[in-house]
């Protein structure tokens, strides 16, 4: 007995409705349309003008990458030992206490906002408008928060935990939500058929089920407040982004490139460890 090949049978790879590669023509040809349309508002023209004399570029570039090297271009070693590395790291680890302060007390507010905008376990008139709220909260900028609570408290790290805070609750709660929402009711069926309230409910039938990826959700949010705080430094909300905004204001550039080398390490260092803790969990 012999198999027929598909030519034999005369069979052809199935094709895609008109309608669907007539809308993925509408929607990629927008999008070319689009970039041509902004090509001038984004002042994409400028590009040449990184590479040009005028620009400055090669002394920043030069000035910048001096840490990352040991020998300039004649072989003499480059010292780097006038820069202050304590100052640097000292920073760095304020940062990153920020961050952990501000995504510590940024899942304390998500849980019960991520509970409450969950559709299988909230009725719509109190999900929908914890949704909404959500949106609002999110669609708010850092800095902006940020400038906020620095007039409210003053400069200071304080404000810059604050503003994580504010917008990591907004982006946990949305995340935490959804994995509710995409939890297996037979657990919390079991917990009800035994006669159980809605609080037993969720801390016996959901819970167990979200803790993992909530914690997954939570130290991603983790290693990017890590660098958003460097961000927020920058209009005096603490860290190690003030020290790098005062270096690039003042010209120099070996010290910001120090600065950011201290940055990559200990942004590198997070995502590790973060990795190592997400492997036990998942």
């Amino acid at each position: 007995m012999t198999v027929a090949t598909a030519a034999e049978l005369n069979l052809s790879p199935p094709q895609r409705p008109l309608s669907a590669r007539l809308f993925d023509l509408a929607l990629w040809g927008g999008v070319a349309i689009l970039l041509i349309v902004s090509f001038g508002p984004a002042e994409i023209g400028k590009f040449p003008m990184l590479f040009s004399e005028e620009s400055g570029m090669g002394e920043f570039v030069q000035g910048f990458f001096a840490p990352f090297r040991f020998w300039d271009a004649s072989w003499t070693p480059v010292d780097l030992t006038g820069n202050d590395w304590k100052l640097y790291v000292a920073k760095m680890w304020q940062t990153i206490q920020m961050a952990l302060w501000g995504t510590f007390l940024a899942i304390i507010v998500a849980i019960p906002f991520g509970l409450l905008g969950s559709s299988n376990i909230t009725p719509a008139w109190i999900q929908q408008p914890v949704r909404r709220l959500l949106d609002l909260v999110r669609s708010i900028p850092d800095l902006v928060v940020a400038i906020i609570f620095i007039t409210a408290v003053g400069l200071g790290p304080f404000a810059g935990v604050m503003a994580m805070m504010f917008n990591t609750g907004g982006v946990l709660a949305k995340l935490f939500s959804e994995a509710v929402e995409s939890i297996d009711k037979g657990p919390v069926e079991g917990v009800r058929a035994t006669g159980a309230g809605k609080l037993p409910e969720i801390i016996w039938g959901v819970i167990p089920q979200v803790a993992p990826l909530w914690t997954s959700y939570a130290l991603y949010r983790f290693e990017s407040n890590s660098r958003a705080a460097t961000v927020l430094g920058l209009i005096g909300a603490g860290g190690i982004g003030q020290v790098l905004y005062d270096s690039t204001q003042t010209f120099r550039y070996g010290e910001t490139g120090c600065i950011v080398l201290v940055i990559v390490v200990a942004v590198s260092a997070i995502d590790l460890l973060s990795q190592m803790i997400r492997s036990r969990l998942l």
